[in-house]
Parts: C-alpha cells; structure tokens; sequence
C-alpha cells in the first residue's frame, strides 16, 4: 500500500473536469440547445447558442464559453478568453466554473497565478456539492500551503467527493485509512475504498486492489479475479500491472501458461521502467521464434496504445 497524499499535492488542482464531467446537465432541467449541440460535436453552434443564452445572464452558457475556448472546441485554444469567460460565470454562482476557474488559478493558464483565490473557488464550488471541486480543496488542506495543514478537514471533504464515486478521491481516502492519517487507521475501510477505486477503473487502484486479491490478504483470496484487474491496469499502460500480468503467464498462475504473453508484457513493463531480472531470464530461455513473436506483439500493442514506442530489448 501507499501514503496517498505524499503523491497527490504536488500539484493540488490536477485533476480531470473533462467535458462529460462538469458540464453534465441536471436530469430535470429543460433542454439545453447550447448544451444539446456540444455534446453532438457541433461546437460552432454551441458557442452560437451559448453567447445567445448567455447574453440573458445564464451562468452556464457563461461556463460552456469558457470550456470551448479552454478546450479549444470550434475555436483556437484560449486560456486568457477562457478565464474571462469562466470569471463571469464564477461571479454568476455557477459551481462547474469556479472549479474551473480554480483550476486555471492554480495553474497561471491564461490568468495570473494565484492558488489562494484559487482555493477560495475550490471551496466555493465544494459547498455547492461538486465532487472535484471537493477533491481538490481536499488536496488544498493537505498541502497547507495557502491554507492551514488540516488532514482532519482534508478527509471530511474526501469523504464527501467519495460518496459521489470520485475515484480519485476513493484512492487518496484509501490511502489515509491505510496509515492512519487526519482518520483513525482503519485496514478494513482502506481495502474496502480500494475496492472501490478500482471498480471504478481507476488504474493505480486495480493495481493495488489485485496484489490484495491475489494474494488473499484481508479479502478472499481469487487469482482469476485479481488477473482481470491487473490486465485492465496494464491496458491502460500501468507498467507494475504489466510486470505482474507478465509473472502470472510465465506462471500459469489463476490463468492459462502463456510464455507469448508473459514475453509480451515484460517487454512493454521493462520500457515503461519496471524492470524484472527473473523475466529477463525467462524471456531469454525462449526459442527464437517465440521471442520474435513477442516482440511482434509488443511493438503492436505499443503501436495501438502508446503512440509507437520504441521497445528496449
């Protein structure tokens, strides 16, 4: 297991607010055409419909603005036009903005610098119930940089992001249950949060979450289970997934003997930098043909998930 906040505050607003996430519509509210044409992929008409919408003081035509322009969606990629936009809407109480808005502080993308007003949109944002935003003032009171070190504070507000599914923040919750950190330790809340996590897709999670099941340590022990997990992780180019997926073909452990597919994941794990002294042996016991074809697939799987990479051998 891990200390999850020494990893997560070097920079406290990395998080993703990606367009599906925090521009999501009510299930109540009436039809959106603005909104309506973005999702549909045509951006020049969602900025038609938002300027018009916002020209009648909606703040979430204001955020959309500012989320075409920030993504550069229809139109040139524009921090400085995007924090204008996301300002007017923030003024307006739109959360979805102040949380972007924060996110651009933090960041000094098209606006100065800032990280104390960028933790005041933070926790604005987290009052009005958005997840992210309650995340990221969570890594705020963590970093104790512009705001006291409070981890008690830190993990309320983790609890909080947590019961709305936010993986990231199921992660991190995990790991300050583990040690005992602004919570009292609790092993059994920190696998069960895990658990979460990784059901949620969240790679480093599956990682850990597999080791626990594989191993059988706190949980029912269940290789197959765990080697499903480990192969979505290491799909997703996590190369300690891909070490341990390697292990479990070369072993036939809770899957079928593969020496192709063990080859096939030491190499991508070894390019990745997790590098594995017994797989190397083993991979150097195989025929000929065999390491070619595991190469082969390598370079392919490369090709298809990691733009091309070239394998070290």
């Amino acid at each position: 297991m891990r200390i999850a906040f020494s990893r997560c505050i070097a920079g406290f607003a990395a998080v993703v607010i990606g367009a599906g996430g925090f521009l999501a519509v009510p299930a109540s509210a009436a039809p959106d055409p603005a909104y309506e044409a973005f999702l549909e992929g045509n951006y020049l008409t969602a900025l038609k419909k938002a300027k018009e919408a916002a020209a009648k003081g909606d703040p979430a035509a204001h955020t959309l603005i500012g989320e075409l322009y920030n993504s550069g969606y229809g139109v040139p990629r524009d921090h400085k036009a995007a924090a204008e936009w996301y300002g007017k809407a923030a003024k307006l109480g739109d959360a979805n903005a102040q949380l972007a808005l924060g996110i651009l502080l933090s960041e000094g993308r098209g606006i100065k610098q800032d990280k104390a007003r960028a933790a005041d949109f933070f926790k604005k944002a987290a009052g009005k119930g958005l997840a992210s935003a309650q995340y990221n003032y969570a890594l705020v009171l963590i970093e104790g940089r512009v705001r006291n070190r409070d981890l008690s504070a830190a993990v309320s507000w983790l609890e909080k992001a947590a019961a709305q599914d936010h993986a990231q923040a199921l992660y991190d919750l995990s790991g300050l249950y583990q040690k005992g950190a602004g919570v009292a330790k609790d092993q059994a809340k920190a696998v069960d949060l895990l658990k979460r996590a990784a059901a949620l897709d969240h790679a480093s999670a599956q990682v850990e979450y597999a080791i626990i099941q594989f191993n059988g340590r706190g949980v029912e022990k269940d290789e197959p289970a765990a080697t499903k997990l480990f192969t979505s992780a290491a799909h997703k180019g996590n190369p300690v997934a891909q070490n341990r997926l390697a292990r479990i073909y070369a072993h036939g452990a809770g899957v079928k003997e593969d020496p192709l597919e063990a080859a096939k994941w030491h190499l991508l794990a070894r390019t990745a930098g997790a590098s594995d002294f017994w797989l190397d042996l083993y991979v150097a016991k195989l025929t000929d043909k065999q390491r070619l074809a595991a190469e082969k697939a390598a370079e392919e799987w490369a090709a298809a998930h990691a733009g091309g990479q070239v394998l070290s051998r």
